[in-house]
Parts: structure tokens; C-alpha cells; sequence
């Protein structure tokens, strides 16, 4: 390894890492490069890597970022392969930090090399003896660590170190100029030392690729915990149709995270607890949470929390309660299980945690209340503190036999006996929201089905320019969707023949126009010649159109309004939405989100997870509606959108679902502005 821009200041991040670097060099040497060459940290000082005596395989550039292309070029010509960048001052500048790093990554991959940062603090990596961060021992444990931000990872470290663990594998990537969260990722599928991978994202891209690599660390028993604050870039773009604006940044990543196994977290704290929690304990059968208490105020709050969380606080069995009653006199046996004995019951918790924890109706136990109390508060009575250890190390011991994990939150916890639990592997938290939720995120990895990364087809013939309305109707009904029966017609004599043929009642919707009702340009039930030529002559009059449709009007009072689409966001690309639409669509936001394209069997998931689902089944009544007919569209929508990379977005909205089958009211397709690429890279610079 070398350091360029090694210096003997330790508060500078080239003095730093090769103090760090140099304590550790027995696992591999290390050479200090500075141009004024002489002596630091009692070590020569080489003046440019030239003059090395080997050729370094790892450079750590710790230079100032003038010197970069410069420092970097003298590297490849020598064959150095591998970089990490932790100057700052490109990037995140502004446009042209970022075009200097664009073509110095260009010069890498075309050398056969890797980097990464810059604006980055480095890397650890337990299992080979590298620690290469600034500023930082990392503590060597199960979690592997992929930051975008190096506060974040030390803000992580600190609380590892509070815990008791500690990082097999800690990276943190500053502007992934070359490596990203995606190519570190692919590098935890088949590392052993790993149990968990942390990822705290900034700015997420290479969205398919990250997706796909989550998706193969989770299928390997490694649990893949999300922290990703600001969404997506997509969320500064404006929506261009119902589609655009419900199908959010925010909804696309949590489709991800569904397709992926991944668990999503909204704080740094909920990033490491659930990380944590994780780690050591056992995963649930099922959410049936038993709460075992010495105090109803705890037993109560946390018993609300579980439920509010998707969590279950069922009553006991008759049989459970009666050994509960019977082993600890004066509980009730009811769940929460308040043993009313007090504090000055040392061993209290232990007594009660195995009947609980070895019932088959428990899937999780979560003790809360005052455990430590004598080592705490009263720590002078040496026997009642002993008492509490011992008893920790019996719950421990217990909730492991069982096979079933054990959450503690306590009012102590850095009492001895909190401390001794941690160490046998079981989470211990202040906060009851905190236990709560490492309850909540070991469930959901346990009911968690991964749907998987659907493949994108190769494209078909692209359009040369925006399809109108007619031009969509008809693409989307030869990719597979029913539509409403219809003629294309200009002038009054081709749309009275036309209505003639169809039937009437008929509706008329004007071309040209990509918001049709906003504008005024649809008209419905027409029951007549005259309706019809009355709406003809007033299109004709306000909007100049250059053809009209003529349509069957579908017995709408029979069905149900919904919205299918889909839109190409620019991180994970073609993304399918349904929902309850029509007029309301934005109003009700109800709606489900997945990475496109679906199957016809995920789009029916889709479509019966909507909170107003049983009105498709036939709610109040009602007869049940062809949901699969609707999730046969919803699916062929899909895959025209995926295989058409020039459309922005596309929507059946309303998509009416009948008694039998499913006919697209409406259509719309957008395709990609010209100027979208400069508009993405603007969103990537802010």
C-alpha cells in the first residue's frame, strides 16, 4: 500500500491513515509518499510513487484534489489496480468536480482498476487485515457497513461500540465516482463473516443492478437493512399524469425493498437497532409477542406499541395461564404478564421467561420494565445484584433453548445484568419503541416473500414521435389490453356513422390533447345525433382538434374505476402502478407500486393488497368483480412499458373492471423528453 499525501500531522487525513496504516503493517508494508519527500512518522517519506520500490497495489490518495488526475495517471502507468479516494473537493462542487470525476473513471475501468470516494473515509475489512479509515478504529465483528456518508459511519461505529460489536466488512463509498453501493453489495453475497449488511444510501443509482445484488445477499441468509433519506432524484421531477405523481420516489423504493427482501428504516437509530437485533437473535415463527412485566404501566404501553407496530399481544391459553398463576403467585396469567411481584424480586423476570418463551402459542417475548433494578440502584447488596445476573443469564439461556427470540427494554440498560444479556446475544434497549421495533424488523424478515427482480425484455420498435390518444388505444390493445370499443373520425358525417355502428349511447373525446377532461374534451353519454354533433361543433369551436374518437359507452355503473400504469423511473427504471382511479385517483391514493413488468399472478397481489379491495370482491352486497381480468391488464401494460425505453409513462386511467372482464377507458403515453438526460444530470449535481 501507499499513502499519497502522507503527512506527519495526524489531525490531516494523510497524517491519520498512515499512522493507522503503519500500526498495522505487518499484514502488509506500507510506503508514505509526499513530494517533499524527508521523514514522517519516523518512516521515509517518498517524494512520487515512481520512486517507490515496488509498485503499490492498493494508493490511498489523500492529496488535495488538484493534484488528482496528475497523481492518478503516475499510479496506472505503473499498474497500480486498486484506489481509495478520501479528498474531497470534486463531486460534490458541482458540475465540473463531476466531469473531472467521470472521465477519471473512464481511465480506471479502461486500466482494469477500481476506486474508491472520493470524499469518502475509507474502508475496513476484518477478515483480510485492511483498515484504511481516517479518523476511525473499527471494532471487528458480524455487521458489514456500506455508507455513502462517513459521519454516518462513525456516528454507526460509536454506537457499536456502546453495544458490544463491531464490522466484518466497513466501507464507506463518498461520491461512488467508480465503485458503488451496488458492486459492494455483489461483494456480501458469499462473505461468511457477514451476518447482516447495514446500508445507509445518499444518492442510489445503478438501480437494477442494486436491486438485484440486495435480492442475492438476502437469498443467502444475510438480512439487508436500508437507511435512505431523500428518496430518489425522481421526486424533483414533475409529474406528468396521475401515474407520475402517485407512483412517488418513495413508493418505487419501497417496491424495491417488497422485491427484494430488503428491511427499510426511516432514522440512524432505527438503522442500527434493527441491525443489531439481527445479528445474534433467533427469527420468529410467527408475531404472536408474549410482554412479561414486573409493572402494568410498561406491560401496557408496550403491549400498545406491539400492535400499533403490526404485532400481536395475544390473550394465553387457559392452560398457559394456569402454569403461569400457579409458578408466579399473584400474576393473572393474562397477556401482558404482570407478576406483581415487585422489585425486590431479583430473579422475577427469569421464573416467569421460561413458560412463556416454551409455549407453543408464543412466537417472541419482549420483558420490559425495571430489570437491573438492585445492580443500579442499590448495587452495595452484593447478593440481590448476583441474583440478577444469574437471573439474565437464565433468561438468556431460556429464550435460546427455546429457539425464540427475546427483546428487553428496561429503564437500566447499563446495568450489569443489561450488559450480560447483550453479551449472550440478546438486544437490550432503553426505549420501548426502540424493543418494538427489533421486534417488527425480525418479523418482517421472517414474513418477507421476495418477489424478485423481473427481467426487462429487449426493446421493441420504439415510436418515432407521442402517440396520441387513438395511436395509444391502439398500441395498448395490441399488447394485450381490452379496450372500450371505438372509431377515429373527422368530421360530423364519419362520427354520426360511426355512432350509428357502435350504438348509442356513445362518448366523443377530442385528439391533441394530453390531459383530455382537464381540457374539456371529453363528452359522455351522448344519446343522440344531436348530443353528439352539439359536442362535435363545440370541440370543434374550443380546441381545433384533428380528429375526434367516437366510443361505446361502457356500463360504468356496473363495474369499478382503476388505475393501471406505469412509469420509467430514473433510477430503477419501468415501474407498474394500480390503484383505484379514475377522476379521484389522486384524491383517494390508494395504490400499489412493484418494479416492472409483472405477471399476471403479481399484479393480482398487487391489486388485492389496496385498502379498498373487498370492493372488488363484492363488498355490501355487491357481486364480485373480474379482478383477474384487471390484473391481465395491469400486466400487459407492464411489459409494453418495459419493453418501450423511450416511454416516460403510460396509464389506463380508468381501466373499468365488470362482473366479466376489464376495458381501458382511457389511454395515455408519454415518451421521454429530449431533454430528460440533462434534466437527470442537473438532479444528480443538486
Amino acid at each position: 500500500m501507499a499513502v499519497v499525501g502522507a503527512s506527519a500531522d495526524t489531525s490531516k487525513w494523510g497524517g491519520d491513515v498512515a499512522a493507522r496504516l503503519l500500526r498495522t503493517e505487518t499484514v502488509r508494508p506500507v510506503y508514505l509518499v509526499n513530494r517533499k519527500g524527508g521523514e514522517i512518522h519516523g518512516r521515509t517519506a517518498y517524494p512520487s510513487l515512481s520512486k517507490l520500490p515496488e509498485i503499490p497495489e492498493l494508493v490511498i490518495l489523500a492529496m488535495p484534489a488538484a493534484a488528482f488526475e496528475t497523481t492518478l495517471d503516475e499510479a496506472l502507468a505503473l499498474g497500480s489496480k486498486a484506489f481509495v479516494a478520501l479528498f474531497a473537493g470534486l463531486g460534490e462542487t458541482g458540475r465540473d468536480g463531476a466531469e473531472r470525476e467521470r472521465l477519471a473513471a473512464a481511465r480506471l475501468r479502461e486500466a482494469g482498476a477500481l476506486m474508491i470516494g472520493p470524499n469518502c473515509m475509507g474502508l475496513t475489512d476484518h477478515s483480510t487485515g485492511l483498515q484504511a479509515v481516517a479518523y476511525l478504529d473499527v471494532p471487528p465483528g458480524a455487521i458489514g457497513l456500506v455508507s455513502q456518508s462517513g459521519a454516518m459511519g462513525e456516528e454507526f461505529v460509536a454506537r457499536a461500540r456502546a453495544w458490544g460489536c463491531g464490522f466484518s466488512r466497513y466501507v464507506t463509498l463518498g461520491n461512488q465516482a467508480d465503485v458503488g453501493i451496488a458492486e459492494v453489495l455483489e461483494a456480501f453475497v458469499d462473505h461468511e463473516p457477514t451476518r447482516v449488511v447495514a446500508l445507509y444510501a445518499e444518492g442510489l443509482r445503478e438501480g437494477r443492478r442494486l436491486a438485484e445484488a440486495a435480492a442475492r445477499v438476502v437469498a443467502a441468509g444475510r438480512p439487508v437493512v436500508l437507511l435512505a433519506p431523500g428518496r430518489s432524484a425522481a421526486g424533483a421531477r414533475a409529474a406528468r399524469s396521475h401515474t407520475g405523481s402517485l407512483a412517488s420516489s418513495t413508493a418505487v423504493l419501497d417496491a424495491v425493498c417488497r422485491a427484494t427482501g430488503i428491511l427499510r428504516v426511516d432514522s440512524p437509530r432505527e438503522l442500527f437497532e434493527a441491525t443489531v437485533a439481527l445479528l445474534d437473535a433467533p427469527r420468529p415463527r410467527g408475531s404472536r409477542v408474549a410482554v412479561i412485566t414486573e409493572g402494568g404501566g410498561h406491560g401496557g404501553i408496550a403491549a400498545d406499541a406491539l400492535e400499533a407496530a403490526g404485532l400481536r399481544v395475544p390473550a394465553f391459553g387457559a392452560a398457559l395461564a394456569g402454569r403461569l398463576r400457579e409458578a408466579l403467585p399473584g400474576s393473572a396469567g393474562t397477556n401482558p404478564l404482570d407478576f406483581a411481584l415487585g422489585t425486590t424480586e431479583p430473579d422475577a423476570y427469569a421464573r416467569a421467561l421460561p413458560l412463556v418463551a416454551g409455549a407453543d402459542e408464543v412466537d417472541a417475548v419482549f420483558a420490559v420494565g425495571q430489570l437491573g433494578y438492585w445492580a443500579a440502584r442499590f448495587p452495595e447488596h452484593g447478593e440481590l445484584v448476583a441474583a440478577e445476573v444469574k437471573g439474565a443469564e437464565a433468561m438468556a439461556a431460556s429464550a435460546r433453548s427455546a429457539g425464540k427470540p427475546l427483546v428487553v427494554s428496561t429503564v437500566y440498560p447499563d446495568a450489569a445484568p443489561a450488559v450480560r444479556l447483550r453479551a449472550a446475544g440478546v438486544p437490550v434497549y432503553r426505549e420501548i419503541a426502540s424493543a418494538v421495533g427489533a421486534l417488527a424488523a425480525l418479523v418482517c424478515v421472517v414474513e418477507a416473500r421476495p418477489s424478485g427482480v423481473p427481467h426487462i425484455p429487449r426493446p421493441a420498435a420504439s415510436f418515432e414521435r407521442a402517440p396520441d390518444y387513438w395511436q395509444a388505444r391502439e398500441a395498448l390493445a395490441m399488447a394485450g389490453v381490452a379496450v372500450v370499443e371505438g372509431r377515429r373520425v373527422t368530421g360530423a358525417g364519419e362520427a354520426l356513422a360511426a355512432a350509428q355502428e357502435l350504438g348509442y349511447p356513445v362518448a366523443l373525446k377530442a385528439l391533441g390533447l394530453l390531459h383530455k377532461s382537464d381540457a374539456g374534451a371529453v363528452a359522455l353519454g351522448l344519446g343522440d345525433a344531436d348530443a353528439l354533433l352539439a359536442a362535435l361543433a363545440d370541440f370543434e369551436a374550443r380546441l381545433a382538434p384533428p380528429a375526434c374518437v367516437v366510443e361505446r359507452m361502457a356500463a360504468r355503473d356496473e363495474g369499478i374505476e382503476l388505475i393501471v400504469g406505469c412509469r420509467r423511473d430514473p433510477l430503477f427504471g419501468p415501474v407498474a402502478l394500480v390503484g383505484f382511479g379514475g377522476i379521484y385517483a389522486e384524491l383517494l391514493q390508494d395504490t400499489r407500486t412493484a418494479l416492472a413488468p409483472l405477471e399476471a399472478s403479481g399484479a393480482q397481489t398487487l391489486l388485492e393488497e389496496l385498502r379498498a379491495a373487498p370492493l372488488l370482491s363484492g363488498a355490501r352486497g355487491r357481486g364480485a368483480l373480474d379482478v383477474a381480468a384487471a390484473a391481465t391488464a395491469a400486466a400487459a401494460l407492464s411489459r409494453f412499458a418495459a419493453a418501450h425505453p423511450e416511454v416516460e409513462e403510460v396509464e389506463v386511467n380508468p381501466l373499468l373492471v365488470l362482473p366479466s372482464g376489464a376495458l381501458a377507458l382511457d389511454a395515455r403515453i408519454v415518451l421521454r423528453a429530449a431533454d430528460d438526460d440533462a434534466l437527470r444530470a442537473d438532479e444528480e449535481d443538486a
